[in-house]
């Protein structure tokens, strides 16, 4: 007599779920202008597989001190690591790209 297997299911494919933070200190003109564009390009080359979460260090002072944050806005890329910031309105999409390793960095900026 031979037992019988149990059916495996099959699993579901991991969808990459990249994790963003974007600290900022209220809502001034720069922290708006950095969550808008941060939404602009994760709509365009992260469809659905993002999540941002905003801290606002006014509301929360003691969060910055988990991720080092010295100026804002800064983004942090949480996932996938390793770990990434960039500081600043997130206006210059290139400079986004490549700090998400979206882009690769462009050759005249290696050495």
């Amino acid at each position: 007599m031979s037992a019988a297997v149990p059916a495996r299911k099959k699993a579901a494919p991991a969808v990459a779920e990249w994790q963003l933070r974007l600290y900022v200190a209220g809502k001034t003109a720069k922290s708006e202008a950095a969550l808008a564009n941060l939404k602009l390009v994760c709509d365009h080359h992260l469809a659905g597989r993002y999540s941002i979460e905003v801290v606002d260090l006014l509301v929360n002072p003691r969060l910055a001190a988990g991720d080092q944050i010295l100026a804002v806005p800064t983004l942090v890329r949480k996932f996938p690591t390793p770990i990434r910031k960039i500081i600043g309105d997130l206006s210059n999409k290139e400079r986004v790209l490549v700090g998400l390793n979206l882009l690769p960095v462009p050759a005249a900026r290696k050495a």
